[in-house]
């Protein structure tokens, strides 16, 4: 099939469905705001800063599609790219829905709501990865359940596996000899890393030697630094910035715990699942469909948004016993495996696709 995405190419997301379908022998074309380059596909730019570029991204995207004369579109993002290509008027569409575009942004912007329901309603098929979130928010905004498939971002389980610690990266860290607990969600409001940064100094009363590592990039880097400080606790952090993908195995192979301190989530998030696959516990917040992935007490821990203390609670006694450490990565390995498999899910993809191609 020639297939043309309209998404993010900076997003190692979308990168990774690129690949899959470039991989399988697919004519993968790309509408992007992006600088990147993919191996594999075509790249055509679009600009995407300010309204008037806003307007100009469709006018592109139309253009480009005609050009491009695809089997199929499918475009990520519902309040961007999805408006861009539904307002292309080419079928069969796809759109995926990531979560804010459909949860935050229509209350947040409301110029944005209309265009959003536009786009829902001229998809031919939606999907998105959260059933408790995503899915509810597009059926509230007029979507037709009937259109919607819950598709899973999934984890290359292969990538993300068990293995040892990687000493030359402890060491480069200064962190040899500490038990770690690592953070992987960028700099931004919605994920709160304030409220694991307030944990640390009751985290530290009782494990001295513990060791954070915060791993992201985003606007409340500065904040957060001078948070630590403030708190007295910066020299147990290690600020590492953003990770490539390719490296991710190897801080999560080295860490002890995974946190997420998110206010809000669509599905499960891609590095919780991806620290599950690495066998790590995880403590998370109680937001969008966590607790479908995480059972509390079984395989991880759940807390409540915005709790320092519960969340240095669980922490704690995860440091503090590492049979359940042991057992909660085990337990959310084989669920890995079962149920978020990315190559299974990007099959699935295929199949819903060639079903449209045909009619």
């Amino acid at each position: 099939m020639r297939i043309c995405f309209v998404a993010n190419a900076d997003s190692v997301h979308t990168q990774r469905w690129l690949k899959y379908f470039v991989d399988n022998g697919h004519d993968v074309h790309v509408i992007t705001h992006s600088d990147k380059v993919l191996e594999g596909t075509t790249i055509h730019r679009v600009t995407n800063i300010g309204m008037l570029n806003y307007i100009a991204g469709i006018l592109k995207t139309s253009k480009f599609i005609k050009k491009i004369k695809p089997d199929i579109v499918h475009a990520h993002y519902v309040s961007r790219y999805g408006v861009y290509a539904a307002l292309a008027n080419f079928h069969p569409l796809v759109i995926t829905a990531w979560g804010s575009d459909v949860l935050i942004e229509p209350k947040k912007f409301k110029i944005l709501r209309p265009l959003i329901k536009l786009a829902l309603e001229k998809a031919d098929m939606l999907t998105c990865d959260g059933e408790n979130t995503t899915k509810k928010a597009m059926i509230k905004l007029g979507a037709n359940p009937q259109k919607i498939r819950i598709v899973y971002f999934g984890v290359d389980t292969e990538k993300f596996r068990p293995g040892k610690n990687d000493k030359n990266l402890l060491e480069s860290l200064s962190i040899s000899d500490s038990q770690i607990v690592i953070s992987l969600r960028d700099f931004k409001p919605v994920y709160n890393i304030g409220t694991l940064i307030k944990s640390m100094p009751l985290i530290l009363k009782h494990t001295p030697n513990v060791k954070f590592i915060i791993a992201g990039k985003g606007p409340e880097e500065d904040s957060l630094k001078k948070l630590a400080k403030s708190l007295g606790i910066l020299n147990s952090v290690r600020f590492v910035g953003w990770i490539p993908s390719d490296r991710l195995p190897r801080y999560l192979a080295s860490s002890d715990i995974y946190v997420s301190t998110s206010l809000s989530d669509s599905g499960l998030a891609a590095s919780t699942a991806e620290a599950m696959a690495c066998e790590l516990p995880v403590v998370i917040t109680d937001t969008g469909d966590n607790r479908r992935w995480v059972e509390d007490g079984k395989n991880g821990f759940i807390v409540p948004v915005k709790d320092p203390k519960s969340l240095a609670e669980k922490i704690i006694y995860l440091l503090e016993n590492e049979d359940v450490r042991t057992r909660f990565g085990k337990a959310s390995r084989k669920i890995i495996e079962e149920k978020l498999n990315y190559r299974k899910e990007m099959e699935k993809v295929e199949k819903l696709y060639e079903g449209l191609v045909k009619g």
